[in-house]
């Protein structure tokens, strides 16, 4: 298992931004592909967006696409999901995983086959 720390959550008023940290630690970092999931109070957790091992794709969730973006920086091991537009719907706890892969191409928004997990920063947008 990876270990992963969130952080950047915090309040922001609806139309704001901002940009999560997931950071790990360890020297096999470029060997998981990392996404970021969120969980709202009574709602399922949810895959919002994952980046490959090497950077260089990603995938998002519809309604996030266009607002949030997810990107790596290896000499850091951390990745980041920068959030733009912020709605009230936004409003979770937000949690970054990862998965140790081969091919270059893998990511999920999955949630059971990832086994590392951090424990999470919260968001709250408010009106």
């Amino acid at each position: 298992q990876l270990p992963l720390v969130e952080s950047g959550g915090g309040l922001v008023q609806s139309g704001g931004s901002l940009r999560l940290s997931c950071a790990a630690t360890g020297s096999t970092f470029a060997l998981y592909a990392v996404a970021w999931f969120r969980q709202a109070p009574g709602k399922e957790r949810e895959g919002l967006a994952c980046i490959t091992r090497g950077g260089d794709g990603a995938t998002y969730l519809d309604s996030t696409k266009g607002r949030f973006s997810i990107s790596r920086d290896s000499a850091k091991n951390t990745v980041y999901l920068q959030m733009n537009d912020l709605k009230l719907e936004d409003t979770a706890t937000y949690y970054c995983a990862a998965r140790p892969t081969v091919t270059g191409a893998w990511c999920s928004s999955t949630r059971i086959l990832f086994n590392s997990w951090g424990q999470g920063t919260q968001v709250t947008v408010s009106s």
